[in-house]
Formats: C-alpha cells, structure tokens, sequence
C-alpha cells in the first residue's frame, strides 16, 4: 500500500502597518515659531523661581550574614529549576521545564538586582545577577527552539545553553567563594554536540511476535533517519530504525490489525530512545491488518509497503501525534 506523509501547506498573512503624520503648524510670515507659558508649579521653587529635585539616599549595605539569608531563601529553587530541566523526559515536559526555569531564573535576577550587597561582594555580585539575567534571556530564545521541536531533549537543550551555563556556574562559584555564600546553584553539565545513528534495520525494541507469515517493508524517502512503532491492540509489537533515503523489511509479522506509528529526526538517543534534534511525530490514519488463509492447496497471506514520504497516487493518510500520546 502506497502511504504518503502529508504536506502541510502554510499561508504567511502579511500585515501593513501604516503611519500617519499630522501636518505641521504654518508659521507666520516674517516671524518664528515659539513657545509660551509658565513652567513649574507652586510648591518648591528657590529664590530664581526653579525648583529644586530631590534625591533619597541609597540603602545601606547588607550586612554578610542579611545577604547569606537572601541568596539561601533562592537557592533550593534556583538549583531544582535547572536539575528538573536536565532530568525531562519527554518532549512535553521538557517544553514545561524550560518555561518553569526562565520563570524562575528571571525572578531572582530582578530580585537579587535590586538588593544591595556587602562592599566586599559587589563585583561578584553583580557578575552573578549578570549571569542569572543572561541565563534567563537564553532560555527564552530555548523555549521557542523547544516548541518548534529543533531540540527534543534535555542534553540537547542543555548543548544549545552551554556557553551561558558555564558563565552561570563560574559566577555563582566566584560568589561563593568570596564569602561562602549558597550562589553555586549549577550541578549539571553540557555534553557535546552529536549525530548518532542506528544502522538501518536496527530494531529498537523487537517483540516476541515476529514468528507469522507476512512482512512489512518500509520506505523512508524523507532526509531525516526514522523510527517506525507497530502497535498491536495496547501493546508494542516492534520498533525498527530506518535510515533516510533507505528501506527496511521487516519478516515475520504475525495476523492482526496493526497501527503504526513513526518518528523522524536527527542524532537518535539510545539512552532515551529518542531523537534529540528536529523531531516530529506521526501516524497513518488506518490500521492495517494481516491475515494469513488456507485452502486445501494454497496458503496465502497479505504483506504491506508503507512509504513515510509523500509520493504520487499514495493512499494512506498520516496525521500529526502529540509527543506525550507517542508510544514511547
């Protein structure tokens, strides 16, 4: 059976934004434009008639062990933020780990900017407050390369915020040891980027099933590597990885209606049997079912093809499948 992935099509709506001017105030002949009035008001003019500004004076200095409580009452926060953002699972959760953690991130530099600290701690101080801002404004930019599914993982979240990372973890380090004072909120470490590959037709997971009579071939014509899930009821009957521009055949399928599921992307992680860059996921809209006759002469059975690409006269239609709801 021939099984197109669709193709979206996306109509960008330009928006005009005009400008209006007003025409200017002719100005009499001969003469020149000028203003006249009284400025001011009536309360705090000096001798000359102007008024004097007034200043309040700048908040004493925290003392060392005030400062300490005002670090200690962020740092359980600040540090479970970014672990919960290196412990996500899913693509899901990760989308919301970003957010909760530039929440937070963005909080404590403003509170923290609008404190001030012992003399002896400024300049770490406001290196560290420099970097929780930097950190945070980086996450922003992440959140929306999370949502656009570039990164689909916490590594490579973590890979895509290395240099602001970093800069955080030596600032609070530089803080901390200036007076041992709870600023090293890092705990985690950036990776390097990667682009991992299974050989095609590696199976992922290879269910105890695949002792039947038919097949299924699969064709991925798309210029991502892809992972194909077969379900069978609730359960998963196999995952096989198929490189781009490859096909793969899988033997043995067993009599059963059969759904399938497929993911492409880039870098596959084993770990989290995931692909952590450039991620969608799939679906054919029909299940499609095995069954094997006999007759008193002939045995036959049915096998299927499915493309993951678009191609002409292709009767299979695919619809896009929240990550949460992929079979994992």
């Amino acid at each position: 059976m021939a099984a197109p992935r669709l193709i979206s099509c996306v109509l960008a709506l330009a928006t005009l934004t005009l400008s209006a001017c007003s025409p200017s105030v002719p100005t009499p002949e001969g003469g020149e434009p000028r203003v006249s009035g009284v400025a001011g008001g009536t309360g705090g003019a000096g001798s000359d008639g102007g008024s004097t500004p007034s200043s309040s004076p700048s908040p004493a200095a925290l003392t060392p062990e005030a400062y300490k409580a005002e670090l200690d009452s962020r740092h359980k926060s600040l540090s479970g933020a970014i672990s919960a953002l290196a412990g996500a699972r899913g693509v899901k959760a990760l989308d919301q780990r970003v957010t909760k953690a530039e929440e937070a991130l963005s909080g404590a530099a403003a509170a923290l900017g609008a404190l001030n600290p012992p003399d002896t701690v400024r300049a770490q101080h406001d290196a560290y407050v420099a970097s929780l801002r930097d950190f945070a404004t980086e996450l922003g930019s992440t959140e929306g390369k999370v949502g656009a599914r570039d990164l689909c993982t916490s590594s490579a979240v973590l890979i895509d915020l290395d240099d602001k990372l970093a800069a955080l973890d030596e600032a609070g380090e530089a803080l901390q040891s200036a007076g041992d004072y709870p600023a090293d909120i890092v705990s985690v470490k950036a990776g390097r980027k990667q682009t991992r590959r299974l050989s095609n037709g590696s199976f992922v997971r290879k269910g105890s099933t695949l002792n039947g009579r038919s097949s299924l071939e699969i064709d991925n014509g798309a210029p991502r590597d892809a992972v194909v899930t077969v379900m069978r009821g609730g359960s998963k009957a196999f995952s096989v990885y198929v490189r781009k521009k490859a096909k793969f055949k899988v033997r043995g399928v067993r009599d059963g209606s059969y759904k399938i599921f497929f993911t492409h992307g880039v870098d596959w992680d084993g770990k989290s049997k995931a692909f952590t860059r450039e991620c969608s996921f799939e679906r054919f809209q029909k299940a499609v079912t095995f069954k094997t006759t006999f007759t008193a002469t002939q045995i036959r059975w049915h096998d299927w093809r499915v493309t993951l690409h678009a191609i002409s006269g292709g009767n299979a239609r695919t619809a896009p499948v929240d990550p949460g709801d992929f079979p994992s």
